[in-house]
């Protein structure tokens, strides 16, 4: 059985949106298979962004968002869930990823290399990004961009491996058999743990 960490990204913390009934059916799948589940809301969570290198490399993470590392560090499979804006991931939720990747936790030194070793390796990875326009113009006109960037230069460059990504597209236009055909999808993956 697999201990499973899932951030919700989004950060409207307003209302309830598609990417919540995602997490939902994920977290249901994988519970009902026996997994452990941990979610975190990062609309929930009251932290600053990092305003400098001196404070990203030596600055102590803050308190609201140490119980967010320990997860991290306790899970063998992340899920991170956000809408595309942008053509990325949501500020909030990178703001809230370089406070938990930091030197010393996320990657470590290794002699006078300062990333020599990466600090979350033996973990995997799932991105689901949803978002307005068609999955396939945005992985093929605008080259998964954001995504991609999420995938090689932040998850795998800490030790994530492999990053698997997901993306939903036109979410906005989604008839009831299609929506549900993504919670059964989530529901699967959550039994599987992918």
């Amino acid at each position: 059985m697999s201990n499973i960490v899932l951030i919700q990204g989004h950060p409207d913390r307003s209302k309830q949106h598609f990417g919540h009934a995602l997490i939902n059916a994920y977290a249901q799948g994988a519970e009902g298979a026996g997994h452990t589940v941990r979610i975190i809301t990062v609309a929930e969570l009251e932290f600053p962004f990092l305003r400098s290198k001196d404070e990203f490399e030596h600055g102590a993470v803050p308190a609201a968002l140490q119980s967010a590392q320990d997860d991290l560090s306790w899970c063998n499979h992340l899920v991170l869930f956000f809408p595309l804006w942008l053509g990325e991931a949501p500020a909030m939720l990178k703001a809230f990823l370089e406070q938990l990747l930091r030197p010393g936790f996320a990657f470590k030194s290794v002699g006078k290399n300062a990333m020599g070793a990466k600090g979350l390796g033996g973990r995997t990875a799932r991105i689901v990004c949803t978002m307005g326009m068609p999955a396939a113009i945005y992985r093929w006109y605008f080259w998964n961009h954001g995504i991609r960037s999420l995938n090689r230069k932040v998850l795998k460059f800490v030790g994530f491996s492999p990053v698997r990504e997901l993306l939903i597209g036109q979410v906005e236009k989604l008839n009831e058999s299609q929506a549900q055909a993504r919670f059964e999808e989530m529901l699967r993956l959550g039994k599987n743990a992918s």
